[in-house]
């Protein structure tokens, strides 16, 4: 038995246009959308008269992030929606980018807040921001000077 890869993370929300445009800005293509139902939906995911809408983003290196919007049973929120990142359970998605300043410039215009940033000593510069939803998208520039030789 062998891994192959991560072929996507599913993110569950309620606003599913509001959240495909976020990370279409971010760089991520819709590579589909369709709406599942029935009892055989149900009986993969262990819920009762399933019927949602799915959108597959892809990162330009093909990582998935799957989005659901559920219409019946109704999405069942827990805890906050802006959530800090220490709250239990799956809290961010990390991305690296060539331009760390551009994409938080970028990313606030069209309705991101950024939470904080950072250089990590000389290898790294790191950025959190939120998204619809309460997502927290985690953004990395690795830094020349953080290279062997460079």
């Amino acid at each position: 038995m062998a891994l192959k890869r991560m072929d996507n993370v599913l993110v569950v929300v309620d606003d599913l246009e509001a959240t495909k445009a976020f990370f279409i800005e971010l760089g991520l293509t819709l590579e589909g959308e369709s709406t599942v139902e029935g009892p055989l939906v149900g009986q993969l995911i262990g819920l009762e008269d399933v019927r949602a809408t799915l959108a597959m983003m892809r990162t330009p290196e093909g990582q998935g992030i799957e989005l659901d919007k559920f219409h019946t049973p109704d999405a069942i929120r827990f805890g906050p929606v802006n959530a800090p990142v220490n709250t239990l359970g799956l809290r961010r998605i990390m991305f690296a980018v060539d331009d760390i300043d551009a994409v938080v410039a970028h990313m606030c215009a069209h309705g991101a807040e950024l939470i904080g940033d950072m250089r990590y000593g000389d290898t790294y510069r790191l950025a959190y921001i939120r998204g619809p939803e309460g997502i927290i998208v985690g953004l990395a520039e690795q830094l020349d000077s953080g290279m062997p030789g460079a």
